[in-house]
């Protein structure tokens, strides 16, 4: 995952009411057509239930991101 990741995840989850479950997330994700890559890192999310979506944006997992980083991505 990565820092784009979290903003994706927020983005698909807007208007979203809260608190909601994993599973509730990715369902509402799906209903809004969120494409597979934010729909990706809603599945990374851990098996809770999120208050809000700072919760849920904080609970996306991150790799560092950069050519010099094992692992890593340049952009």
């Amino acid at each position: 995952m990565t820092t784009r990741d979290d903003m994706r995840a927020s983005k698909a989850l807007q208007g979203m009411d809260f608190p909601a479950t994993k599973d509730t997330l990715i369902e509402y994700a799906e209903s809004r057509g969120a494409d597979q890559k934010s729909l990706q890192a809603l599945r990374t999310l851990p098996e809770k239930e999120f208050g809000n979506i700072d919760e849920v944006v904080d609970a996306v997992p991150q790799e560092p991101e950069g050519e010099d980083v094992a692992g890593g991505t340049q952009r």
